[in-house]
């Protein structure tokens, strides 16, 4: 769901977090500029140039960050803005990523935009989407718990034959899928690994949970698009090793025979800036590389 950023909740930031990663000369050299420029304008700015090491510090500690920012800004792709959702997950913080990777669904605004975005952060004129997330829960041989902003992806080792295991839909069940893995994911996660195996796009204000099997043995099953009111319960009923489960493809769980995982929509959403003039669908196109016409493009120095 998009939200509007008001110029009220922009004179409440009074401070600033710069997640980077410095070992890419690129990120480096952004976050340079972005640190005076945001200095001068907010109390308190705050830089880590190790993102991996943030992220680390913060899963292993047990509340909420003292002193939180009231802004996370993020130099880097989707892969590091999903690091920063997961070092915030307790206490969302409103965030934005600048995308210097290659897709950008979540980092959405270019590297060579970065001051217009933060200008209109800081002048109450931008765009908040609110990001559903996953609550999931393991009982069985361990328990474990974690919150997913794109997947929950249970998934067979690399080693190994196919694994089995049925989906419930609340009291419901749905069916048993023997494949390499299944994927549950929110409309962001749509277009993540679950359209990699087949899944459909969800827009992103669709309140809906899209379940995809990877590489199903049964050819009749499909992805299928679930409402997000209901409780999923995934159960592993046969395996030839050890199963995982991957959370955003950042956190991993061992799972064994008779182990469940139960997902269902987390409570609070996550709040993430995305570039006031790009919508949803000029992103799928830009970002997919959608075309209206089946003929091949022209080549730049003429070549056929």
């Amino acid at each position: 769901m998009r939200t509007t950023w008001s110029a009220e909740d922009a004179g409440a930031l009074k401070s600033a977090l710069i997640l980077a990663s410095f070992e890419k000369p690129a990120v480096r050299a952004l976050a340079d500029e972005l640190l005076p420029w945001l200095s001068q304008r907010l109390e308190r700015v705050d830089l880590r140039s190790d993102l991996r090491d943030f992220c680390k510090e913060r899963e292993q500690a047990s509340s909420p960050l003292e002193d939180a920012p009231d802004l996370v800004v993020v130099v880097g792709g989707d892969g590091a803005l999903l690091g920063a959702v997961r070092s915030f997950a307790q206490e969302p913080v409103p965030t934005l990523g600048i995308n210097m990777g290659r897709v950008g669904f979540l980092a959405s605004t270019p590297a060579t935009r970065w001051r217009e975005t933060l200008s209109g952060v800081l002048e109450g004129d931008a765009t908040l989407e609110l990001r559903t997330r996953l609550s999931v829960r393991i009982e069985g041989s361990t328990s474990w718990q974690r919150v997913a902003l794109n997947d929950v992806i249970l998934q067979r080792g690399s080693h190994q034959g196919m694994l089995t295991a049925s989906l419930d839909v609340g009291e419901e069940w749905v069916t048993d899928y023997r494949a390499d893995g299944v994927i549950v994911a929110t409309p962001s996660g749509s277009t993540a690994y679950s359209l990699s195996a087949g899944g459909p796009v969800l827009e992103p204000s669709v309140p809906a949970i899209v379940v995809t099997p990877i590489c199903s043995q049964g050819l009749s099953n499909r992805p299928i698009v679930l409402s997000d009111r209901d409780e999923l319960k995934l159960k592993v009923l046969a395996t030839g090793g050890i199963t995982t489960l991957a959370v955003d493809g950042q956190m991993f769980h061992p799972l064994h025979q008779g182990d469940c995982a139960y997902i269902q929509r987390h409570q609070k959403p996550y709040p993430i800036f995305a570039m006031t003039d790009l919508n949803p669908y000029r992103r799928l196109r830009e970002r997919l590389g959608w075309r209206g016409s089946l003929e091949a493009p022209e080549r730049p120095d003429g070549a056929t």
